[in-house]
Formats: structure tokens, C-alpha cells, sequence
């Protein structure tokens, strides 16, 4: 059965595509059949792993707006052993062209519908927004969504918005959605505030935080720059480690 999560976080800068591509590559990397979809504009996931977003002839864009099949976009990276459904900026005008469009909020879900079984993990790494491109993901995440959050003053901010519109989706769309975990990321141990933030979110969402902590690392700011994920670019290093360790605790959760 596909394993289907939305990465949100409408708060930019949280580690949001640096996680969405760095669990993909540790999932493929353990054998599991992966399909990382980007319907950020800013497509940064996709440059992220090397490809060039404006050579691109088809991308997610085509898929909403039912310009082509899945078949089509679908990009295989041979060197990470995944696949990817890549962004274009173009994706910016999909929220006015499917705004007066019957059924707009399902059109994700109905492409993603088509690969079922396919893959073993399918994750979608959605805008720093709550516009209808995170709505359409968010209504085809039927396992759940992870949430980013960033270890620095005003953490929390932000979230009761997210949480909210989760709720609506779960309400009106999707019954299944729910919070599948938070991922504290940019944790810099030599600072108290970064510990009392880690508490602070525990608090908020018990029993929701995964265990695992992503390190504040120049190693990991550095790699998509030469796209790549941290497992190829320096697998050694600490943030590498952490998103190995969060992808077990991941797979281990949705083996229980």
C-alpha cells in the first residue's frame, strides 16, 4: 500500500524541500519504491536535485490542469533511484486557472490516484502558503501530513493557522488527513532557546514529535546548491545522520 504524505509549513525557511528530498533519498536508498512531487513554483525541490526547472518540457503544472498524463512528466533519476514529478514556475498561475474549476481541490489526488501501488512512498513538497496548491496536497495525503518546524523564537507561530486549515481539509475533503509528525529541524545544540523550543512544540503536540532532530548544518544548506540530497553530498555529516535516523523512525512508525 502507497504511503502518501504532504510536507507543509506555510512559514518559509523551516527545512521544508531540504526534508522532502533528503527522505526521499534515504527511502529510495533503503530500497523502497519513491515518487517525491513538487507543486512548489518556487520549485526548489526539483532544482534540488539537479534538474534545470525552465528546460523542463512538462512538469506538475501540465498534470493539474490536465495537459498531460502522468506518464509524461514523470522524470526518473537514475542516480538517487526515484522518481520525480518536477515544478515550473508556471504552477504560480494554477491557483487562478483551476479557481472556477469543479472538483479543483481533487485534481492531485486523482493523478496520484493513478500510480497507486506503484510506489511504496509518495512525498509532495507543497508552497509556503495555504493556497489551493497545498489544499489539492493536503487532500491527497491520505497517510498524513509532516510538519517542519524551525528551532528559533516564534516556532509555534503560524502553526494554529496550518492546524486549522488541516482540520477544514480533514472536515470537508479528506476524513484520513491527520498530523502524521513534526520534524524539529535547524537544531542548534548550544543554545537554550533551541532546547526550549523542542519542549515548547512537545508540549503543544504530544506524542506527535518525532524523536529524531535536524541539526542546524552548513553541510546540509550547502548540498542542493549542488543538486543533490546529503546522503550523496556528504553522507557523513550530521545532518545526513539525522535524516537517516528520522526516515528509520518514519518507516518504522508506518510498519507498526
Amino acid at each position: 500500500m502507497t504511503k502518501i504524505y504532504a510536507i507543509a509549513n506555510q512559514k518559509g525557511g523551516v527545512g521544508k524541500t531540504t526534508s522532502v528530498i533528503n527522505l526521499c533519498a534515504y527511502l529510495a536508498e533503503s530500497g523502497r519504491r519513491v515518487l517525491l512531487v513538487d507543486i512548489d513554483p518556487q520549485a526548489n525541490a526539483t532544482s534540488g536535485l539537479g534538474y534545470d526547472k525552465y528546460q523542463l518540457e512538462l512538469s506538475a503544472y501540465d498534470l493539474l490542469l490536465e495537459e498531460a498524463e502522468f506518464n509524461e512528466v514523470v522524470q526518473r533519476h537514475g542516480s538517487y533511484k526515484l522518481d520525480v514529478l518536477p515544478s515550473h514556475p508556471s504552477l504560480a498561475g494554477a491557483e487562478v486557472e483551476l479557481v472556477s474549476v469543479i472538483g479543483r481541490e481533487y485534481r492531485l489526488k486523482n493523478v496520484l490516484a493513478g500510480v497507486n501501488g506503484r510506489y511504496d512512498y509518495i512525498l509532495i513538497d507543497c508552497p509556503p502558503s495555504l493556497g489551493l496548491l497545498t489544499v489539492n496536497a493536503l487532500t491527497a495525503a491520505k497517510d498524513g501530513v509532516l510538519i517542519p518546524v524551525q528551532c528559533e523564537y516564534l516556532a509555534l507561530e503560524g502553526l494554529t493557522q496550518l492546524t486549522q486549515t488541516i482540520e477544514l481539509v480533514q472536515k470537508y475533503l479528506n476524513p484520513a488527513l491527520h498530523i502524521r509528525g513534526l520534524i524539529m529541524t535547524m537544531y542548534d545544540s548550544r543554545t537554550n532557546l533551541s532546547r526550549q523550543v523542542v519542549e515548547e512544540v512537545r508540549g503543544h503536540f504530544p506524542g506527535q514529535v518525532f524523536r529524531a532532530i535536524i541539526p542546524r548544518n552548513v553541510r546540509l544548506s550547502e548540498a542542493p546548491s549542488f543538486g543533490q540530497p546529503i546522503n550523496a553530498y556528504a553522507p557523513n555529516s550530521p545532518g545526513a545522520i539525522a535524516y537517516k535516523v528520522l526516515t528509520a523512525e518514519l518507516v518504522k512508525g508506518d510498519m507498526e
